[in-house]
Protein backbone atom coordinates (compact mmCIF):
# COMPACT_ATOMS: atom_id res chain seq x y z
CA UNK A 1 0.00 0.00 0.00
CA UNK A 2 1.58 2.98 -1.01
CA UNK A 3 0.27 5.25 1.70
CA UNK A 4 2.40 8.43 3.14
CA UNK A 5 2.11 8.98 6.91
CA UNK A 6 2.69 11.61 8.85
CA UNK A 7 5.02 10.53 12.37
CA UNK A 8 2.33 9.58 15.29
CA UNK A 9 2.35 9.36 18.68
CA UNK A 10 1.66 5.62 19.94
CA UNK A 11 -1.83 5.18 19.70
CA UNK A 12 -2.89 7.90 17.59
CA UNK A 13 -5.81 7.44 14.82
CA UNK A 14 -5.41 7.85 11.25
CA UNK A 15 -7.61 9.67 8.95
CA UNK A 16 -7.16 8.30 5.24
CA UNK A 17 -6.96 11.56 2.89
CA UNK A 18 -7.50 10.17 -0.53
CA UNK A 19 -6.28 13.37 -3.32
CA UNK A 20 -6.08 13.39 -6.59
CA UNK A 21 -3.11 15.49 -7.85
CA UNK A 22 0.35 15.71 -7.02
CA UNK A 23 -0.10 19.39 -5.47
CA UNK A 24 -3.19 18.35 -3.51
CA UNK A 25 -3.72 19.47 -0.26
CA UNK A 26 -6.94 18.75 2.23
CA UNK A 27 -6.70 22.54 3.27
CA UNK A 28 -8.29 23.71 5.74
CA UNK A 29 -9.85 20.07 6.49
CA UNK A 30 -6.32 18.86 7.43
CA UNK A 31 -4.94 21.76 9.48
CA UNK A 32 -8.60 20.98 11.94
CA UNK A 33 -8.23 16.80 11.98
CA UNK A 34 -4.78 17.74 12.83
CA UNK A 35 -5.56 20.00 15.62
CA UNK A 36 -8.13 17.50 16.59
CA UNK A 37 -5.96 14.95 17.08
CA UNK A 38 -5.84 13.22 14.02
CA UNK A 39 -2.77 11.86 11.63
CA UNK A 40 -3.16 11.79 8.14
CA UNK A 41 -2.24 9.48 5.36
CA UNK A 42 -2.22 11.09 2.64
CA UNK A 43 -3.36 8.52 -0.62
CA UNK A 44 -3.42 9.51 -4.85
CA UNK A 45 -4.49 6.80 -6.87
CA UNK A 46 -4.42 8.55 -9.98
CA UNK A 47 -0.33 8.95 -9.15
CA UNK A 48 -0.68 4.64 -8.03
CA UNK A 49 -1.09 4.58 -4.50
CA UNK A 50 -2.94 1.64 -3.91
CA UNK A 51 -6.06 1.89 -1.40
CA UNK A 52 -6.35 -0.04 1.56
CA UNK A 53 -7.94 -3.08 1.85
CA UNK A 54 -9.43 -2.11 5.24
CA UNK A 55 -9.82 0.78 7.31
CA UNK A 56 -9.02 -1.47 10.33
CA UNK A 57 -6.11 1.05 10.99
CA UNK A 58 -7.76 4.67 10.13
CA UNK A 59 -10.58 6.29 12.31
CA UNK A 60 -11.92 7.45 8.68
CA UNK A 61 -11.51 8.18 5.18
CA UNK A 62 -12.14 11.62 3.03
CA UNK A 63 -12.02 11.53 -0.76
CA UNK A 64 -11.25 15.09 -2.01
CA UNK A 65 -12.57 16.65 -5.14
CA UNK A 66 -10.48 16.81 -8.59
CA UNK A 67 -10.34 17.93 -12.23
CA UNK A 68 -12.04 14.54 -13.41
CA UNK A 69 -15.77 13.49 -13.44
CA UNK A 70 -17.04 10.60 -11.70
CA UNK A 71 -18.44 9.33 -15.10
CA UNK A 72 -14.44 8.82 -16.38
CA UNK A 73 -13.46 5.73 -17.76
CA UNK A 74 -10.72 5.85 -16.29
CA UNK A 75 -9.58 2.34 -14.00
CA UNK A 76 -8.25 4.65 -10.89
CA UNK A 77 -12.20 6.30 -10.99
CA UNK A 78 -14.00 3.02 -11.05
CA UNK A 79 -11.49 1.60 -8.28
CA UNK A 80 -12.31 4.57 -5.76
CA UNK A 81 -15.86 4.35 -6.58
CA UNK A 82 -15.27 0.75 -6.34
CA UNK A 83 -13.57 0.79 -2.80
CA UNK A 84 -16.36 3.11 -1.23
CA UNK A 85 -17.82 -0.31 -0.31
CA UNK A 86 -14.86 -0.54 2.59
CA UNK A 87 -16.07 2.15 4.63
CA UNK A 88 -19.91 2.01 4.18
CA UNK A 89 -19.34 -2.43 5.21
CA UNK A 90 -17.16 -1.34 7.94
CA UNK A 91 -19.22 1.54 8.71
CA UNK A 92 -16.61 3.90 9.83
CA UNK A 93 -17.08 7.26 8.80
CA UNK A 94 -16.69 8.77 5.30
CA UNK A 95 -16.39 11.83 3.38
CA UNK A 96 -16.66 12.79 -0.24
CA UNK A 97 -16.38 16.25 -1.13
CA UNK A 98 -16.88 17.18 -4.80
CA UNK A 99 -16.26 14.47 -6.61
CA UNK A 100 -15.81 12.21 -3.56
CA UNK A 101 -19.07 13.00 -3.07
CA UNK A 102 -20.24 11.94 -6.73
CA UNK A 103 -18.04 9.02 -6.81
CA UNK A 104 -20.49 8.14 -3.37
CA UNK A 105 -23.34 8.51 -5.06
CA UNK A 106 -22.05 6.73 -8.03
CA UNK A 107 -21.44 3.60 -6.01
CA UNK A 108 -24.57 3.91 -4.09
CA UNK A 109 -26.61 3.24 -7.52
CA UNK A 110 -27.21 7.31 -8.17
CA UNK A 111 -26.53 9.51 -11.18
CA UNK A 112 -23.74 12.37 -11.73
CA UNK A 113 -24.54 14.67 -14.56
CA UNK A 114 -24.93 18.71 -15.41
CA UNK A 115 -28.09 19.90 -14.70
CA UNK A 116 -29.94 20.98 -18.17
CA UNK A 117 -28.35 24.65 -18.59
CA UNK A 118 -25.20 22.88 -18.21
CA UNK A 119 -24.78 25.35 -15.67
CA UNK A 120 -21.11 25.58 -13.86
CA UNK A 121 -21.17 26.36 -10.11
CA UNK A 122 -17.40 28.15 -10.04
CA UNK A 123 -17.46 30.75 -7.09
CA UNK A 124 -19.66 31.16 -4.05
CA UNK A 125 -23.69 30.44 -4.46
CA UNK A 126 -26.25 30.21 -2.05
CA UNK A 127 -27.21 27.44 0.14
CA UNK A 128 -30.09 26.49 2.16
CA UNK A 129 -30.21 23.71 5.00
CA UNK A 130 -32.95 20.75 5.08
CA UNK A 131 -34.93 20.45 8.15
CA UNK A 132 -32.50 17.72 8.65
CA UNK A 133 -29.63 19.19 8.38
CA UNK A 134 -30.76 22.01 10.57
CA UNK A 135 -31.78 19.46 12.94
CA UNK A 136 -28.08 18.01 12.81
CA UNK A 137 -26.20 21.38 12.78
CA UNK A 138 -26.65 24.68 13.49
CA UNK A 139 -24.26 26.70 11.80
CA UNK A 140 -25.08 26.21 7.86
CA UNK A 141 -23.34 28.96 5.89
CA UNK A 142 -25.27 31.38 2.96
CA UNK A 143 -23.57 31.12 0.23
CA UNK A 144 -20.68 28.43 -0.35
CA UNK A 145 -18.01 27.86 -2.42
CA UNK A 146 -18.23 25.60 -5.18
CA UNK A 147 -16.26 24.40 -8.09
CA UNK A 148 -17.91 21.85 -10.26
CA UNK A 149 -19.86 21.42 -13.72
CA UNK A 150 -22.14 18.29 -12.41
CA UNK A 151 -23.90 17.23 -9.63
CA UNK A 152 -25.60 14.04 -8.33
CA UNK A 153 -28.99 12.60 -7.67
CA UNK A 154 -29.70 11.75 -4.31
CA UNK A 155 -29.58 7.68 -3.92
CA UNK A 156 -32.01 5.13 -2.13
CA UNK A 157 -31.82 5.42 1.60
CA UNK A 158 -29.77 8.65 2.23
CA UNK A 159 -31.09 12.22 3.47
CA UNK A 160 -30.74 15.16 1.53
CA UNK A 161 -29.01 17.90 4.04
CA UNK A 162 -28.66 21.00 1.80
CA UNK A 163 -30.20 22.04 -1.35
CA UNK A 164 -28.82 25.12 -3.65
CA UNK A 165 -30.72 26.73 -6.75
CA UNK A 166 -28.96 25.85 -9.96
CA UNK A 167 -28.05 22.21 -8.33
CA UNK A 168 -30.66 20.73 -5.32
CA UNK A 169 -28.75 18.18 -3.92
CA UNK A 170 -25.58 19.65 -2.01
CA UNK A 171 -25.00 17.87 1.29
CA UNK A 172 -26.51 14.32 1.69
CA UNK A 173 -26.05 11.52 4.58
CA UNK A 174 -26.08 7.76 4.07
CA UNK A 175 -26.58 5.78 7.20
CA UNK A 176 -25.02 7.13 10.29
CA UNK A 177 -21.58 7.48 9.54
CA UNK A 178 -21.27 8.44 5.27
CA UNK A 179 -21.41 12.23 4.05
CA UNK A 180 -21.46 13.68 0.98
CA UNK A 181 -20.99 17.38 0.33
CA UNK A 182 -20.88 19.56 -3.21
CA UNK A 183 -19.33 22.05 -2.16
CA UNK A 184 -15.35 23.38 -1.29
CA UNK A 185 -15.50 24.16 2.84
CA UNK A 186 -11.16 22.93 2.94
CA UNK A 187 -10.49 25.65 0.45
CA UNK A 188 -7.66 28.01 2.30
CA UNK A 189 -6.70 31.89 0.91
CA UNK A 190 -3.72 30.19 -0.53
CA UNK A 191 -6.26 27.46 -2.18
CA UNK A 192 -8.91 30.15 -3.98
CA UNK A 193 -5.93 32.21 -5.27
CA UNK A 194 -4.15 28.72 -6.88
CA UNK A 195 -7.40 27.86 -8.09
CA UNK A 196 -8.56 30.84 -9.61
CA UNK A 197 -5.24 31.20 -11.55
CA UNK A 198 -4.54 27.36 -12.84
CA UNK A 199 -8.48 27.56 -13.60
CA UNK A 200 -8.97 30.80 -15.28
CA UNK A 201 -10.15 29.29 -18.20
CA UNK A 202 -12.50 27.79 -16.32
CA UNK A 203 -14.47 31.22 -16.24
CA UNK A 204 -16.17 31.48 -19.62
CA UNK A 205 -18.64 28.35 -18.59
CA UNK A 206 -21.58 29.44 -17.88
CA UNK A 207 -22.65 30.15 -14.45
CA UNK A 208 -19.02 31.07 -13.14
CA UNK A 209 -17.98 33.80 -11.71
CA UNK A 210 -15.58 36.22 -11.94
CA UNK A 211 -11.91 35.87 -10.00
CA UNK A 212 -12.80 38.92 -8.26
CA UNK A 213 -15.76 37.88 -7.12
CA UNK A 214 -13.99 35.00 -5.87
CA UNK A 215 -12.11 36.65 -4.03
CA UNK A 216 -14.99 38.90 -2.65
CA UNK A 217 -16.76 36.18 -1.35
CA UNK A 218 -14.38 34.80 0.53
CA UNK A 219 -13.93 38.03 2.28
CA UNK A 220 -17.68 38.05 2.80
CA UNK A 221 -18.70 33.91 3.63
CA UNK A 222 -15.30 32.73 4.75
CA UNK A 223 -16.05 33.31 8.46
CA UNK A 224 -19.85 31.23 8.23
CA UNK A 225 -17.81 28.69 6.39
CA UNK A 226 -15.19 28.48 9.19
CA UNK A 227 -17.92 27.36 12.07
CA UNK A 228 -20.12 25.06 9.91
CA UNK A 229 -16.55 22.98 9.20
CA UNK A 230 -15.63 23.08 12.69
CA UNK A 231 -19.29 21.65 13.75
CA UNK A 232 -19.45 19.11 10.91
CA UNK A 233 -16.01 17.55 11.76
CA UNK A 234 -17.09 17.33 15.26
CA UNK A 235 -20.58 16.05 14.47
CA UNK A 236 -18.72 13.29 11.56
CA UNK A 237 -15.77 12.24 13.59
CA UNK A 238 -15.20 14.17 16.61
CA UNK A 239 -11.83 14.70 18.86
CA UNK A 240 -10.04 10.71 19.17
CA UNK A 241 -11.36 10.34 22.80
CA UNK A 242 -15.20 10.50 21.72
CA UNK A 243 -14.59 7.59 19.12
CA UNK A 244 -11.76 5.41 20.66
CA UNK A 245 -9.58 5.40 23.51
CA UNK A 246 -10.09 8.41 26.10
CA UNK A 247 -6.12 7.96 26.39
CA UNK A 248 -5.29 8.76 23.04
CA UNK A 249 -3.43 12.24 22.42
CA UNK A 250 -2.36 14.11 19.44
CA UNK A 251 1.05 14.10 18.74
CA UNK A 252 3.53 15.79 16.27
CA UNK A 253 3.83 15.60 12.25
CA UNK A 254 7.15 15.86 10.64
CA UNK A 255 8.24 19.17 9.34
CA UNK A 256 7.29 17.48 5.83
CA UNK A 257 4.16 16.56 7.18
CA UNK A 258 3.12 20.08 8.29
CA UNK A 259 4.24 21.72 4.85
CA UNK A 260 1.60 19.04 3.13
CA UNK A 261 -0.60 20.82 6.06
CA UNK A 262 0.35 24.70 5.89
CA UNK A 263 0.98 25.04 2.42
CA UNK A 264 -2.39 25.46 1.73
CA UNK A 265 -2.70 28.55 4.33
Amino acid sequence: MALWLNHRMPGQPRILIVLHQATSTPGRVGQMLHEMGYALDFCRPPLGDELPETLEEHAGAIIFGGPMSANDPEEFVKREIDWIEVPLKENKPFLGICLGAQMMVKHLGGTVQANEREFAEIGYYPLEATDKGRALMRNWPSMIYQWHREGFSLPDGSELLATGEEYPHQAMRYGGNAYGIQFHAELTFAMIHRWTTKGSHRFCLNGAQSRREHIDGRMLYDGQTREWLKEFLDLWIGKPGLRSAPHLQAGAVTDRGMAEIRSTE
